[in-house]
C-alpha cells in the first residue's frame, strides 16, 4: 500500500479567456503522505490556490477547467469523478479551510446552521442532533460559549472566531485530507498564531493529512513536514523541510529565502528582493519562467527544464541558469 494519500501527476488547470485558454497550472507533480503536512508557498500569482482549488474542483465555472493529468486521492482519480461523486467527496474526506472567512461564511444565516448543513449533507442526523454536533465542533476549535455563539452571524464574531469557525467547517466530519489555503492571511500575528497552534493540534489529534497554502516560509518551517516551491504555474523545487532550508538548489528558493529577516541583521538593513515579478499568464514563456523574470535570453527560454532528483525526495526544475547541482 502507498504511503501517498493525495498524488498529483502532471495537472494541468487553465482559464479560458477572450484571449485563449491560458494555463494557470503547468504539469504540477506531487505527493500528500499519510498523516503529515505538505506546504506550498511562492508569490501571488504561482498558482498555489489554484492547484489547491482544481484539487477539490472548485474552480469558477465555466471558465476553469483542468485540461489534464490526474488527482489520484486514496486510489481514485478526482479529476474523473462525476459531480455527484465529487460532492459527497468534498467536505466529507476532503475539507478546505479558505483564506477569507467573511466571503466562506454566508451572512445571512447563522453559525450554528451553516455547521448543521456538513452534517446533514454527509451523515444521516436529525435537524437537532446536527445542531448538536455542531455546538461540539465549535467547543473543539475552543469558541468560549459554543452554545450561545451558535445563533451568532459572522458579522458579530472577531475576524479570529470567524476563521475559528471555517476550520471547525472543514474538520466536522473528520475528513483524511485537509487543505488549508492561507488560513491567517486577514489575522493580526497573535491570533495567527493561535490558529495555527489550534491547527497543527487538531492535526495531531484527529490523525489527518494537510496541504498548508502560505507566503510565509517560517510558517513553512514550524508547521510542515515537507514542500513544494512553486513559480508561475510550476514547480521549481520540492523537498523535506529540513532539507530544502538547509540546501537549496533553485535561483527562485534561495531568492525567497534571503528575503526572510533574520535577528543578526543590523538594524534598518534593507533586505535582499528578488527583483521584477511575476509574469502574466499571457506572457508565460515555454522555457525557463524564472530566467525570463530575470531578463535571460537564450534557450532556457524556449525548451522546458526537466525535474530531477539531486538527493533523497529532492527535486528540482533543473535549469542550467537557475539550479544549483542538476545537470548540465
Amino acid at each position: 500500500m502507498s504511503d501517498n494519500i493525495l498524488e498529483l501527476r502532471r495537472l494541468v488547470t487553465a482559464f479560458d479567456t477572450e484571449g485563449g485558454l491560458l494555463r494557470a497550472v503547468d504539469e504540477v507533480s506531487f505527493d500528500v503522505r499519510k498523516g503529515r503536512t505538505l506546504g506550498i508557498v511562492g508569490e501571488s500569482g504561482c498558482g498555489k490556490s489554484v492547484t489547491a482549488m482544481s484539487i477539490v474542483r472548485l474552480l469558477p465555472q465555466p471558465a476553469g477547467n483542468i485540461l489534464g493529468g490526474e488527482v489520484r486521492f486514496k486510489g481514485r482519480d478526482l479529476a474523473a469523478l462525476k459531480p455527484g461523486e465529487m460532492r459527497r467527496v468534498r467536505g466529507d474526506e476532503i475539507g478546505v479551510i479558505f483564506q477569507e472567512p467573511m466571503t466562506a461564511l454566508n451572512p445571512v444565516h447563522r453559525i450554528g446552521r451553516q455547521l448543521s448543513e456538513c452534517f446533514l449533507q454527509h451523515r444521516r442526523m436529525s435537524k437537532r442532533e446536527a445542531w448538536r454536533e455542531s455546538i461540539e465542533m465549535l467547543r473543539l476549535v475552543r469558541i468560549p460559549a459554543p452554545e450561545l455563539r451558535a445563533g451568532d452571524f459572522p458579522h458579530q464574531l472577531s475576524g479570529g472566531m470567524r476563521q475559528r469557525v471555517v476550520i471547525a467547517m472543514a474538520l466536522a466530519c473528520r475528513p483524511d485530507l485537509v487543505i488549508a489555503d492561507e488560513p491567517t492571511t486577514a489575522l493580526d500575528v497573535t491570533v495567527q498564531a493561535q490558529i495555527l497552534d489550534l491547527i497543527k493540534g487538531l492535526q495531531a489529534e484527529l490523525g489527518m493529512s494537510m496541504i498548508l497554502i502560505t507566503h510565509d516560509l517560517g510558517v513553512i518551517a514550524e508547521n510542515c513536514d515537507d514542500v513544494v516551491v512553486m513559480y508561475a504555474g510550476r514547480v521549481v523545487e520540492r523537498a523535506p523541510v529540513r532539507e530544502l532550508f538547509a540546501n537549496p538548489r533553485h535561483a527562485y528558493t534561495k531568492g525567497l529565502l534571503a528575503s526572510i529577516p533574520r535577528l543578526e541583521t543590523p538594524s534598518k538593513t534593507v533586505l535582499p528582493v528578488i527583483p521584477g515579478m511575476v509574469a502574466g499568464l499571457a506572457d508565460l514563456v515555454p522555457g525557463c519562467r524564472f530566467c525570463q523574470r530575470m531578463g535571460r535570453e537564450g534557450a532556457t527560454l524556449r525548451e522546458r527544464p526537466v525535474v530531477r532528483e539531486v538527493g533523497p525526495d529532492h527535486w528540482v526544475e533543473d535549469c542550467p541558469a537557475c539550479a544549483e547541482g542538476g545537470a548540465r
